[in-house]
């Protein structure tokens, strides 16, 4: 069986390898990578670009990776001075998000992917967590990881996908404030609200924390298990077909005789 396509939106910023410094780059932590190939799955990563969400046709499923914050412009909300957002970002996911939805894609959000579900709900952010909280609990320093106990809604996706689990990592210094039309499913200590799902769809499921930096990241597991059964229940594509789908026709399409690209 082909291996599931699990599509991890990526960021643009400035990095430094080899000689190169301060080349911007398009680049995703390499521990979401491999928590998807351990799960059985193939990572695609995805640049930002919000022309279309065609590239959804040849995926599994879509998991919206962490990172800067979400324009509070998205929200109905002004800039807070410690928000740090990324515009591209937010345009290129919202385009991906809302055409998975329109085709009941598995969907996970991984901490900012959080938010950004909540806020394509209809929901709203904290912009800054110590001032609701009144601490730095969940997010210590910078780089420094925190950890808390949590709890999910008996019967929820989050309770069954994370059974056992009362512990999670924590690194954000937003969260989210109300969560649209999504159903609230975990909660730390604190009241942070830690998980949001949308029963109505078959996996759509948001985790506040980083589950591709704890040794069992059950959520992206789940994620690539949900998005096996996609690919090889009633909606499955054959090779055939994800051989000559959007991306591989303008593949071809766009190449003429002697293998040079056409205008």
């Amino acid at each position: 069986m082909t291996r599931p396509l699990i599509g991890i939106s990526a960021y643009v910023e400035p990095a430094d390898w080899a000689v190169w410094r301060g080349v911007r780059a398009v680049l995703v932590p390499e521990a979401y990578v491999r928590a998807v190939t351990a799960a059985g799955g193939r990572a695609v990563v995805l640049p930002p670009d919000d022309s279309d969400g065609d590239v959804l046709a040849v995926l599994d499923g879509l998991l919206l990776a962490g990172g800067a914050d979400v324009g509070p412009g998205r929200y109905g909300q002004q800039p807070h001075p410690r928000t740090e957002d990324r515009p591209d970002r937010d345009a290129g996911e919202l385009t991906l998000l809302t055409a998975a939805l329109a085709v009941d894609l598995p969907v996970l959000g991984v901490c900012r992917g959080m938010q950004l579900l909540a806020v394509a709900y209809g929901g709203t952010l904290h912009q800054h967590l110590p001032d609701v909280v009144g601490t730095d609990a969940h997010r210590p320093a910078p780089g420094v990881y925190g950890t808390h106990p949590v709890r999910f809604a008996p019967g929820s996706l989050a309770a069954r996908t994370l059974a056992g689990v009362d512990r999670v990592n924590s690194y954000h210094h937003q969260a989210v404030a109300t969560p649209g039309r999504l159903a609230v499913s975990g909660w730390a200590a604190d009241g942070v609200i830690e998980a949001v799902e949308d029963p109505e769809r078959s996996f759509v499921l948001g985790v506040q924390w980083h589950p591709e930096n704890e040794p069992d990241p059950r959520p992206i597991t789940a994620l690539v298990r949900a998005a096996g059964e996609r690919a090889s229940g009633p909606l499955a594509r054959t090779a055939d077909e994800r051989a000559s789908g959007p991306l591989a026709r303008g593949r071809h399409e766009g190449m003429d005789a002697a293998g040079s690209t056409t205008v």
